[in-house]
């Protein structure tokens, strides 16, 4: 393997181990999702372990960020912000419609509660 195929293969290892971290997900339930042993997944995110094209397709699949950005080709845009941000963004676009005001209204409240404790005002 030459010195850029190494740079390359610890790129993608990068970009999968944040993904995954990103989506909220362990190492032990992606390998459930592929049918893989939790070690190929780590073996992955530590550059050990090749990944096949269609492991690539479903691990972007799975973690809901493009091919491209798993291959390093596609800006990075996960630091782009606190990645905590985008994980919330992600799960709130999956909220139900009635579920997503609701929690609005209950952010809505804790921003203007001038005292967050609960006790007298």
């Amino acid at each position: 393997m030459t010195e850029v195929d190494s740079i390359k293969r610890r790129q993608i290892a990068e970009r999968l181990k944040q993904a995954r971290k990103l989506a909220g997900l362990s190492q032990g339930h992606v390998a459930k999702i592929l049918g893989l042993h939790r070690p190929s997944v780590t073996e992955m995110e530590a550059g050990n372990r090749r990944v096949s094209a269609d492991e690539l397709a479903r691990l972007a699949e799975i973690y809901d960020v493009s091919v491209a950005f798993l291959l390093g080709e596609a800006p990075e845009k996960l630091n782009a912000q606190d990645p905590r941000v985008e994980l919330a963004a992600r799960k709130l676009s999956k909220l139900k419609p009635d579920d997503l005001e609701r929690l609005l209204k209950l952010l809505a409240a804790m921003r203007s509660d001038p005292n967050p404790s609960g006790g007298d005002r």
